[in-house]
């Protein structure tokens, strides 16, 4: 069953802050202008509220024009500023924020490409591509829009305390009192927002899951008339989205409404009290002015800190999850043996860094060991594997292909030939026993020097978007168009490749859905020729092409594999009378090798399954 990404709540908000913050360190000069901006913007507006005691004291104490119009030209110089910071602020926030979005998307990307096959196995592509829409989206809207915010939120508040107490301190001890109660409500909700938010991204990212799911399978879906099924899946999970946002949504919408109520509240006890204080002489009118002024606006700052609060929560929960994926264990290679080119003189061979076609393994940890020749000699020795400890799918197996043996493997499925051929490429290591290569352990040489070396056709073909050509250089990403095209005739793909609109230039789209499955299957073949690697491995490779066509990509199959060692996984039997070797295999253990004729000979598993073969033919 596929992993979600889950979690009712970070499970280490500290750790999660940390990383995050270390993101935000990377552009630390934008975003210290940006809050030095911020805070001046605040600041402006404070000084703006101020202002109103000077003016109104002014002109009761009998005050002119002049008087007046000086107070207001320094108030709107005042705001002016503030305006100004205001602006520039939002406009240095966007662009810091696109660097820190670049760098998570970047990192996030990057640290994908190093994982083991084994996570992806264990994913849903459409949970994983969550994380680059509606997670790096929750960041993305945190960032643009309550950075600047919290920090002149903050300001604000801090300032607008201060004031209060300059003005007059007993007044302001009883907007202390109602600071007290806003914070409490704001906490109070604060911890239920963030569990239902962690909750809201978890089902979005399931949701997300199934709809890549349904779409993909679309042709399945129609043949077998499971719209309404699948529609009732679609909306159980919606559903579940839906409580989880309006919970999320919910809890967060009332802390506006209960802060303007207390703010209310308490502007109303203020003025009253404020009013009683002047009529008794214990303060001045301008002060109370502008107190009044100062404590109405007061509730402003703090409503705008907890709705940036809000965003800050839903980030959190989707920075959660990307850097969950992020602190995911790479996949380990501690191989020191590499691929290089050589030339031979004599018997020697030597290092060069011209391309020659002969290729050797040298061993970085050893630099006064010989290179080794590249012949693929492939063995398995005593090889137990299971892809989770508690199922073991091969059982001691023991096998061996000469440089240039065809080795087929033959079985009912699941009896683990695909699992051979992983283990081959290292997509998983050996639970015990070992698997050498020309003479190496296969976990000495490096993974992208072993691969290199390999040529793998799946039966699961995949196309990138892009002409057919960049399809088949996909196998060496330097191929010339001679390379590309002399491999697809290997392949016999050439032709019907210069029948299409563009011939080798025609736009594959949708993993290959303007070409059959057979004509798939050909370029991925192409694909492989064109790499010409020592060592080939054919994951049921014709099984999608039509007998016709695969009588006639034989002959060039027989050029592409000659001088090469070749793993074959049949489908058709018909396909491994050539082969060296049959390795027949049943859970997961060998129960007959030899080569065609020995094979039905001896009347046993491969017997009953070549004329069930035919007899079905």
């Amino acid at each position: 069953m596929a992993k979600v990404f889950s979690g009712k709540r970070p499970k280490n908000l500290r750790r999660t802050l940390r990383t995050f913050l270390a993101y935000l360190g990377r552009h630390r000069a934008l975003l210290v202008l940006v809050g030095v901006l911020a805070a001046i913007s605040a600041l402006a507006s404070l000084l703006g509220s101020y202002m109103i005691k000077p003016i109104v004291n002014g002109l009761t104490a009998g005050g002119d024009l002049g008087t007046l119009a000086l107070g207001v030209t320094t108030a709107a110089v005042i705001y002016g500023a503030g305006a100004l910071s205001a602006l520039g602020y939002t406009q240095i926030m966007v662009r810091a924020a696109q660097k820190v979005l670049y760098d998570i998307r970047r990192d996030l990307y990057t640290h994908l490409q190093k994982l083991s096959l084994h996570f992806f196995d264990s994913r849903r592509k459409g949970d994983l591509m969550s994380l680059f829409t509606n997670d790096v989206d929750t960041v993305s809207d945190a960032l643009n829009n309550s950075f600047a915010m919290l920090i002149q939120s903050f300001v604000q508040m801090v300032g607008t305390l201060l004031l209060l107490f300059l003005l007059n301190w007993q007044l302001t001890l009883a907007v202390v009192v109602g600071y007290a109660a806003m914070f409490l409500y704001i906490r109070y909700s604060g911890k239920r927002s963030k569990y239902y938010f962690q909750r809201q991204q978890e089902h979005l990212g399931e949701l997300d899951a199934y709809i890549e799911e349904m779409v993909a399978g679309q042709k399945v879906v129609k043949v077998f008339n499971h719209e309404q099924e699948n529609l009732a899946g679609f909306a159980e999970r919606n559903e579940k989205l839906r409580k989880a946002g309006t919970s999320a949504q919910g809890f967060a919408a009332t802390m506006v409404p209960a802060i303007v109520s207390i703010s209310y509240v308490n502007y109303a006890i203020i003025a009253v009290l404020g009013g009683l204080l002047v009529i008794s002489g214990h303060s001045d009118l301008g002060s109370l002015a502008s107190y009044l002024v100062l404590v109405r606006q007061s509730a402003m700052p703090i409503n705008q800190f907890t709705q940036q609060g809000n965003f800050l929560l839903a980030a959190l929960a989707g920075a959660e999850r990307i850097f969950a994926v992020m602190e995911q264990q790479p996949e380990l290679d501690e191989g020191t043996v590499e691929l290089i080119n050589v030339r031979r003189e004599g018997n020697v061979l030597l290092p060069c860094a011209e391309k020659t076609g002969q290729w050797a393994w040298v061993d970085r940890a050893q630099p006064d060991a010989p290179p080794i020749p590249l012949k693929g000699d492939v063995r398995f020795e005593h090889v137990t594997f299971g892809y989770t400890p508690e199922k073991t799918i091969l059982h001691d197996i023991s096998l061996y292909a000469k440089p240039g043996q065809k080795i087929a493997f033959v079985g009912s499925t699941g009896a683990g030939k695909t699992t051979i051929t992983n283990l081959i490429n290292r997509f998983y290591d050996v639970t015990s026993g070992c698997i050498t290569y020309d003479g190496i352990d296969v976990r000495k040489i490096r993974k992208d020097d072993l691969r290199r070396s390999l040529g793998v056709v799946l039966q699961d073909t995949h196309l990138f978007t892009g002409t057919v050509a960049d399809n088949i250089r996909f196998g060496k990403l330097d191929a010339t168009r001679e390379e590309i095209e002399r491999a697809a005739k290997i392949a016999n793909a050439d032709s019907f490749i210069r029948r299409l609109p563009e011939g080798y230039d025609t736009l594959v789209t949708g993993d290959g859905a303007n070409l059959s499955q057979g004509q798939r299957q050909l370029l991925a073949i192409a694909r492989a020729a064109v790499a010409d690697p020592p060592v080939l491995i054919l994951d049921e490779a014709t099984s999608s092409i039509d007998t016709r066509t695969e009588a006639l990509i034989e002959k060039g199959m027989d050029r592409l594999m000659e001088g090469r060692t070749v793993f074959v996984i049949a489908h058709r039997l018909s396909t491994v009378r050539n082969a060296n070797a049959i390795i027949v295999l049943e859970h997961g253990g060998i129960v007959e090798r030899g080569d065609h004729e020995e094979l039905l000979a001896q009347k046993g598993e491969y017997f009953e399954l070549y004329h069930g073969m035919f007899e079905l033919s």
